[in-house]
């Protein structure tokens, strides 16, 4: 399937773009940014140079996606997801002289295969989103959410569990499990040593 990209975007030569992606109106894609199959870009997206991102993404409108974030396969980012790659941000040197790519440091960011950020979520840059977990609108996350959590607020926390339907699950302790629970889909998420899991 053919690659769609509007004319009104701007793809740099460099880029790898898998096939099926769409990228619609007023997008750039920085040199060396690989997009895997399948993905849509909404209005407004940014992808810094050598930014990865799998199969499947999802990203909504105005998001820019900095160099320092990877995101893997079937991930969804909401509309005014914030991501950010410098954990001590400054425009000048101490000697107020501009300062350079060379005096800052980028701290990377992974978002795991599945997961979803609400709308106008900040990420922080050093954290890793945990595979199927979801991260509530508006919510700051300061540090790494776990699979399956469901974190929300400012700094966001763990509210609950979801299924990878995305339909929070309830856990019980049961079967020498420290929690287990079944989804309305059918599916069974399981707690052990502190990692929840599909079933």
């Amino acid at each position: 399937m053919a690659v769609r990209i509007h004319p009104s975007s701007n793809v740099a030569e460099t880029a790898q773009i898998g096939d099926g992606s769409q990228i619609w109106l007023f997008c750039q894609v920085r040199d060396n940014a690989k997009i895997g199959k399948g993905c849509i870009f909404g209005k407004g997206v940014y992808v810094d140079n050598d930014v990865t991102i799998g199969d499947n993404v999802k990203i909504q409108n105005n998001v820019s996606v900095y160099v320092g974030v990877t995101i893997e396969d079937g991930v969804f980012v909401g509309p005014h997801v914030c991501f950010t790659n410098d954990k001590i941000p400054r425009a000048v040197n101490p000697d107020m002289s501009l300062k350079s790519a060379h005096d800052w440091k980028v701290t990377p960011t992974l978002v795991k295969a599945g997961a979803a950020l609400g709308a106008n979520s900040t990420i922080v840059c050093g954290t890793t989103i945990g595979k199927w977990a979801m991260v509530a609108s508006g919510s700051v996350v300061t540090k790494d959410v776990p699979d399956h959590a469901l974190v929300m607020g400012n700094p966001a926390r763990i509210a609950g569990w979801v299924c990878a339907c995305g339909t929070r699950v309830q856990l019980e302790p049961r079967e020498g499990t420290e929690g287990k629970g079944t989804c309305s889909c059918g599916r069974t998420l399981v707690k052990e040593g502190g990692v929840v899991r599909l079933g």
